[in-house]
């Protein structure tokens, strides 16, 4: 497996995205609809990594980018983790892991003092990642569905 920095529009990460946003609307109806734009993902106020099977299909995504206090409940420094998704035929292979483990690099290098997501209640991999992450439930929730009940919002300072 091969993980490289592309850009949140390249057509590997449109495929990927496709994908993360029909699981999305398999678990709740509908997709994601925090709007972002693929600039926000350009270093060094972001990344996006995708990861690449041996056959050189792109199987895994996520990415980071900057967030600054506002109405949605950032705080200064913020960097949001963004699309963390792995392909059905790549899972248990650790990729997640290695991505935000990545991302995570990234942001501390780029200066961001804490690393939040949003994930919601009917992803129990996601959240059992995070949790074993060091991600710890964010208090006050932030992001679009802040005001869900099935959206869970958890922080890992990036210190270090």
């Amino acid at each position: 497996m091969e993980i490289v920095p592309l850009a949140y529009d390249h057509p590997d990460a449109v495929k990927l995205n496709d994908q993360v946003q029909s699981e999305y609307a398999e678990r709740y109806g509908e997709g994601d609809l925090t709007p972002m734009d693929p600039a926000q993902f350009a270093p060094p106020r972001g990344l996006y990594l995708i990861a690449y099977d041996a056959g050189g299909a792109p199987v895994a995504t996520g990415g980071w980018r900057a967030m600054e206090s506002n109405g949605e409940g950032y705080a200064d420094g913020d960097a949001e983790l963004k699309r963390m998704y792995v392909a059905p035929q790549a899972r248990g292979l650790g990729l997640a892991r290695r991505i935000l483990a990545a991302l995570e690099d990234s942001a501390r290098e780029a200066g961001r003092i804490r690393m939040v997501l949003e994930t919601g209640n009917k992803q129990p991999e996601a959240i059992a990642l995070y949790t074993s992450s060091g991600y710890v439930p964010a208090v006050p929730k932030f992001g679009l569905y802040r005001t869900y009940d099935s959206s869970r919002c958890f922080s890992k300072p990036l210190g270090g």
